[in-house]
């Protein structure tokens, strides 16, 4: 996208023997922010996908919304679904800022340029219509700047491998799939972003 300030690369495989991917993702950038979602649908299969489908479909329409708001009503319309957990990550490019609430086991890892990657702890639950509390990360954007989001078919081993500390996400993503091979315990997302502000 021309002027665009962020570069994403994405990783996606369905559970072993299932069609159906449980995990959906969404992305966009605007003039002033980016927005990345990623949702796991509780279990596997098409009615986890539904699930993660419909908080999708939530922030899609509601991209300029604060993610508190966002949080609350993907909660509400979960009410009688299978439930998911969520991570949600957006870049305020005029304050430069940006803020983060990750619930069940969404991963985001920040790493500044050449600064020390840092891993992010979710707030515990799912969303599945009950009152959930959960709070938001708020910290400043460095001029350059990447994230990782992850589901949890991303292993703590993988995580831990040096190859996330690239500065292409193409590579980081290439790298993944290329050591990943065939094994798949789970449904796996995987998302590298970098921000060149």
């Amino acid at each position: 996208m021309e002027g665009s300030k962020v570069e994403v690369s994405v990783y996606q495989k369905a559970k072993k023997g299932n069609y159906y991917c449980g995990d959906s993702y969404f992305y966009t950038e605007t003039e002033n922010e980016f927005v990345c979602a990623l949702a796991d649908g509780l279990g596997s299969g098409e009615f986890a996908r539904e699930s993660s489908q419909i908080v999708v479909e939530i922030i899609k329409n509601n991209i300029h919304a604060p993610i508190e708001q966002i949080i609350k009503e993907c909660n509400q319309k979960l009410s009688g679904k299978r439930g998911a957990v969520l991570g949600i990550l957006k870049l305020d490019f005029g304050r430069k800022r940006y803020s983060f609430s990750s619930i069940g086991n969404i991963g985001v890892i920040t790493i500044p340029e050449g600064g020390k990657k840092k891993r992010n702890i979710p707030n515990a639950g799912y969303l599945a219509g009950q009152h959930r509390k959960f709070k938001v990360e708020n910290d400043n954007l460095d001029r350059v700047m990447n994230f990782i989001m992850f589901s949890d078919g991303v292993s703590d081993t993988e995580l831990a491998q040096r190859y996330f500390l690239n500065g292409k996400v193409n590579e980081i993503i290439a790298t993944y799939e290329y050591r990943k091979g065939q094994s798949k315990v789970d449904d796996t997302t995987l998302i590298a972003i970098r921000y060149s502000g």
